[in-house]
């Protein structure tokens, strides 16, 4: 069975920085496509960023230089840097695993393992 497992998210200042962690268990990150989905209040679901299996990277036009989302094998765990942040990246960050190897992770279908979703609050 496949788990992931989200950390604690916090409340940042405008311009501070925050790190977010999903550690899997059940399947292998390098080999699967993986992705960070934001909900925020009053809006959808939408997607930040993605890290394929062939290491190819996708980032929202408003994170782009400013998130980084990298991985670390050896512990199986995805990683979402955000650097710069502003209220905007407010919400609660879910990880999500797409371990079908059919579509393109841009599409919210492919992904079949979702963490339980951690708050993020960018606040002055």
């Amino acid at each position: 069975q496949v788990q992931l497992a989200e950390s604690v998210g916090d409340s940042v200042q405008p311009g501070g920085s925050l790190r977010l962690s999903c550690t899997s268990s059940g399947v292998a990150v390098d080999d699967t496509d993986m992705g960070w989905y934001r909900q925020s209040p009053g809006n959808e679901c939408v997607l930040v960023s993605t890290i394929s299996s062939d290491g190819s990277t996708y980032y929202a036009v408003s994170v782009k230089g400013r998130f980084t989302i990298y991985q670390d094998n050896a512990k199986n765990t995805v990683y979402l840097q955000m650097n710069r942040m502003k209220p905007d990246d407010s919400g609660v960050y879910y990880c999500a695993a797409a371990t079908g190897g059919v579509g393109s992770p841009l599409q919210a279908r492919v992904y079949n393992y979702w963490g339980q979703g951690t708050q993020v609050t960018v606040s002055s």
